[in-house]
């Protein structure tokens, strides 16, 4: 009986949970951009999720309250993370902890196409840009 229960409760957990599915390469920018696009994908209170689409460049900034997680589908650039220079093409992965000055500067002709993945939840407040500091 109580392994039924367990069944019963499991399939029907499951069909209540339901999980929207994106499948990034098919995320395509439909119109020019001048220079960033930023699609969010999902949100709960652990973590927010962006398609983000860079033409030129980031400036130089940081989250206080964050981590930021970035995985480029498309595009290669130069990203500068607290004074260190390194090149980012597709495939690549790392990691931007929270309070750390980021920024970036795209080389390829095409826009640079990122995953970015921020925990926690990211609600818009914590962004602080590098010349905003000296005030």
């Amino acid at each position: 009986m109580k392994i039924l229960l367990f069944l019963f409760t499991l399939l029907f957990s499951s069909v209540a949970f339901s999980q929207n599915v994106t499948n990034l390469n098919e995320a395509k920018l439909k119109d020019d951009i001048k220079n960033i696009l930023v699609k969010k994908l999902d949100s709960d209170t652990n973590s927010t999720s962006f398609i983000i689409w860079i033409k030129k460049s980031v400036k130089s900034h940081k989250h206080e309250t964050h981590s930021e997680l970035i995985y480029v589908l498309e595009g290669d650039g130069i990203m500068t993370v607290n004074g260190s220079r390194f090149i980012l093409s597709p495939g690549d992965y790392f990691r931007i902890p929270k309070n750390t000055f980021h920024s970036l500067e795209v080389k390829s002709k095409s826009p640079m196409k990122v995953l970015s993945i921020q925990t926690p939840e990211f609600l818009g407040k914590d962004r602080v840009f590098e010349e905003d500091t000296s005030k």
